[in-house]
């Protein structure tokens, strides 16, 4: 016996092709086929319900200037907090007052922006944990001097799940509680043959991106819970976690952030019901200081050609973006993995 749709398939091939209505192409209105191509555009403004209407001298237009590149970071700059009864319901969104965040490989770079971008936003306490001590504890007295934040700074491996427990219940402790959660904490290794790629370099830096995202996650996600009130977490995945990365042979980076993007997918669904929501942002090519050397130069010349942009990412192009995801502007999105590279993967 035919199915349903089997049945309906077979009904519609046996309609006799005399039934099909068709309507000629010289019964739709004619279109010009040459561009015209106007002198002046007229533009008409309304102000306050008045018009006024004025003109655009069409000419030669000079294509995209490309801003330059960005420091590694600029100073932050403190939130005025009596604004926040005067900004629009939309504009309000965009801010986390009162909020306590938690970014991980925040002593330099990407981290270290974000951080600055959420104390920026009005949060009142901003934690880092980074690996690196020195970087780390500049970072948080940076934040503090510049924003007036209650910044504190934890040297936690995350890979070492114990430290992480420790180190967020003393988060807890100092703040009362943790709202947002960036994990960007990570490592690359680029320009290895997967033929001979050091097995024991492949568990190192898969352990550090996919394990260390989870311990973290985990241990901030029993928190929030535990609370009741909900979060938000933000995972710095990559592009490389969707394509293959060229010139550079990397495969176990590919694989690691493939991995952070179905992480960040399983979290989002199975934490949706305590109200955590979980999103990704991928990356592309980035100016940091990590690619800022000669040995890479070659290759950033085949980066910035292959981007429809044809730069590389300034390091606070993350900024509004991790705000927008941490903040309750994207209140109704999880699970969902930002793509941010210039254009990078359309081609």
């Amino acid at each position: 016996m035919l199915s349903r749709i089997a049945q309906r398939i077979v009904r519609k091939a046996a309609v006799p092709r005399t039934s099909i209505i068709t309507r000629p192409f010289s019964a739709v209105t004619s279109r010009p086929q040459d561009l015209v191509k106007a002198e002046k555009v007229p533009i008409v403004t309304f102000t306050g319900g008045e018009r006024q209407s004025s003109e655009l001298t069409v000419g030669k237009t000079s294509g995209p200037v490309n801003p330059p590149g960005a420091d590694e970071h600029k100073a932050a700059v403190a939130f005025d907090s009596s604004l926040l009864p005067r900004l629009t319901p939309t504009m309000a969104k965009f801010t986390l007052p009162g909020k306590v965040a938690v970014v991980t490989g925040a002593g330099r770079g990407l981290g270290f922006n974000m951080a600055q971008a959420m104390a920026e936003v009005s949060v009142r306490g901003i934690a880092i944990m980074d690996v690196q001590q020195q970087l780390g504890e500049k970072a948080a007295k940076e934040l503090s001097e510049e924003t007036g934040v209650d910044a504190r700074f934890y040297m936690v491996d995350v890979r070492d799940g114990n430290s992480i427990i420790r180190a967020v219940n003393d988060i807890v402790g100092h703040y009362g509680t943790i709202d947002v959660l960036i994990n960007s904490a990570g490592i690359a290794d680029s320009n290895i043959p997967a033929e001979t790629y050091d097995t024991e370099m492949f568990r190192r830096l898969i352990d550090i991106n996919i394990t260390g995202t989870f311990l973290v996650s985990q241990a901030v996600g029993k928190h929030m819970i535990s609370a009741g009130h909900g979060g938000s977490i933000v995972n710095i995945a990559s592009m490389s976690g969707s394509v293959v990365n060229y010139p550079q042979e990397q495969c176990c980076y590919n694989t690691s952030k493939a991995g952070v993007v179905m992480l960040t997918k399983s979290l989002a669904a199975e934490w949706a019901k305590h109200n955590i929501r979980v999103n990704a942002i991928s990356p592309g090519y980035m100016d940091t200081a990590l690619n800022r050397v000669p040995a890479l130069d070659a290759q950033k010349k085949i980066w910035i050609e292959q981007t429809p942009q044809k730069r590389l990412g300034a390091v606070d192009d993350l900024n509004n973006l991790a705000v927008y995801l941490a903040s309750d502007a994207s209140s109704y999105m999880t699970g969902n993995n930002c793509t941010i590279d210039g254009g990078y993967t359309l081609w």
